[in-house]
């Protein structure tokens, strides 16, 4: 079974998304702020994938996807970010950071499954 942290300081929203992977047979691990998912990732525990809410206090998504994607450990990790936000410059600038997928709120159970699917399919090619 995959393990998907989520971090989003929404405690609804994660909880909604975790119950999503639950049923595409994923389990997950919720992370109210980016600094204890950052934490957790330095202290050696790995996850198959994660999912980042863009907009949070202090540490933002794409500030925990800058982490992630500058450390060689974790380049072969895939991450998706789940946001409010759909405006094409937001989009982008996740896009050119290093995200494998993004998703918008509210996430419906194909998108999410869909999203999650090609971003773990890229990353086992190897991409």
């Amino acid at each position: 079974m995959k393990q998907v942290w989520i971090v989003d300081d929404d405690e609804e929203m994660a909880r909604a998304v975790g119950l999503m992977l639950k049923l595409l047979d994923c389990e997950s691990v919720s992370f109210l702020n980016a600094r204890s998912a950052a934490r957790t990732l330095l202290s050696g525990r790995k996850p198959d994938a994660l999912i980042l809410d863009i907009n949070m206090p202090e540490v933002t998504g794409l500030d925990m996807l800058e982490f992630v994607r500058r450390n060689q450990a974790w380049k072969g990790l895939p991450v998706v970010m789940l946001s409010s936000e759909a405006a094409d410059v937001t989009v982008d600038r996740a896009m050119a950071i290093g995200a494998d997928g993004y998703v918008t709120k509210p996430v419906t159970l194909e998108e999410l499954e869909r999203v999650l699917g090609d971003a773990f399919r890229k990353h086992q090619k190897g991409s």
